[in-house]
């Protein structure tokens, strides 16, 4: 299964780098335990745009938005349960009670639809069939 890690919260103008460090450490160790697919942080949203359908009509509004939280990061985990995915993201935002106390936001874990892919764009049901000669 494989589920998306959404980071929200107030844009943070200098984390310390303790959490930067310890957050290294442990996209590290899930990497390590092949649970970490991607990872990647986002720019501010007063860089992107927002495109919008609403009673048929399609808009484009370019960022800054006035939401209060804003999506910082995500991550994209593969692994066995969703109680795995909430696991890794528990951890994530301790390291961030822990060692950035006047931060505060939340992490949306979110399952992505469909089978995942090998490196070769097939599904791993056929990747499975493939090495197994199985031809159907």
């Amino acid at each position: 299964m494989r589920y998306m890690i959404l980071l929200k919260g107030n844009r943070p103008l200098d984390p310390p780098p303790e959490l930067m460090h310890a957050i290294m450490e442990l996209g590290g160790e899930a990497a390590a335990a092949g649970a970490l697919l991607d990872t990647a942080g986002l720019m501010p949203n007063a860089t992107g745009a927002r495109v919008s359908l609403y009673g048929g009509e399609l808009s484009v509004t370019d960022g800054p938005f006035a939401e209060a939280k804003e999506t910082i990061s995500y991550a994209l985990y593969q692994v066995r349960s969703k109680e795995e995915a909430v696991e890794w993201a528990t951890r994530f935002m301790k390291l961030h009670r822990d060692l950035f106390p006047e931060w505060e936001g939340e992490a949306e874990v979110l399952e992505v639809f469909g089978e995942p892919t090998t490196e070769r764009g097939t599904s791993e049901a056929e990747a499975k069939q493939d090495e197994l000669g199985d031809t159907g």
